[in-house]
């Protein structure tokens, strides 16, 4: 983010510390009912930031929501993703569950991105679909153990049983011999999603979505390296090199 211009720039981490916020929130191991009760109050400050009434701490989030126009429904939607993690932990959803749930903590941010990186409206919200799903599905890849050890297991349901797994506990799940052949079919969903985001990407000017290029092609890498190492146990931890890393972003950058 830190190539956008000032303004962008700005805006886009008030989005992010917002993100931040929330997701801390839901990743807490403390009560359920407490952190619903505090993800209860971010809306209410939500909705008095709508209301011309925000509370001091988000002063910068509602200079970035009048300069761009950013959707009150998109910052709803992100607390309600993060909400679907404290009710309950997710285990082996359903494809239309895990569907909603990356359209909540990926797709809505992707949204409120593309009003600051100046994207019309259809395009916009194209690439903040394809590209918010392949990023949160490569997320769900990369964080099988993470995710595992708070009891949480984001592989849908159908793509399980396709491949005879029936259990939906996580460390069984991860333990069993079918489990790459799961994630490969995760890997081309999310590979869908990329093309479909590249496509997009492709017929906007180059500038408008130089941010956003290079969060697809740095996790696109992250994806590949996923392939690369595989997908049974031991999954050693991945994280994305920064010379590669500043590669991606002289590619882009003129």
């Amino acid at each position: 983010m830190r190539i956008l211009p000032l303004a962008q720039r700005e805006a886009m981490f008030e989005i992010y510390s917002f993100c931040r916020a929330v997701d801390d929130i839901a990743d807490d191991p403390g009560p359920r009912e407490g952190r619903r009760a505090q993800l209860a109050q971010w809306r209410a400050d939500i909705d008095a930031l709508y209301r011309g009434a925000a509370p001091p701490q988000l002063a910068g989030l509602a200079s970035a929501v009048g300069t761009f126009a950013l959707e009150r429904e998109d910052f709803i939607a992100v607390i309600d993703g993060m909400e679907m993690d404290v009710v309950a932990d997710i285990r082996a959803p359903d494809r239309p569950t895990l569907e909603l749930y990356c359209d909540r903590v990926a797709c809505a941010v992707g949204r409120l991105s593309v009003h600051v990186f100046g994207m019309p409206a259809d395009s916009g919200r194209a690439l903040a679909h394809h590209l918010g799903s392949a990023l949160q599905l490569t997320n769900i890849l990369r964080d099988l153990d993470e995710d595992a050890s708070l009891g949480r297991l984001y592989l849908p349901r159908e793509v399980l049983q396709a491949h005879g797994i029936i259990a939906t506990d996580p460390n069984e799940v991860l333990a069993h011999p079918a489990i790459g052949k799961v994630c490969a079919d995760i890997v081309e969903f999310a590979g869908r999603h990329f093309g479909e985001a590249d496509a997009i990407m492709a017929r906007c000017p180059r500038r408008m979505v130089r941010a956003p290029r290079i969060m697809g092609q740095a996790y696109r890498t992250i994806l590949d390296a996923l392939v690369a190492r595989g997908f049974t146990a031991p999954r050693l931890p991945l994280r994305l090199p920064r010379l590669k890393l500043l590669g991606i972003v002289l590619r882009n950058f003129f």
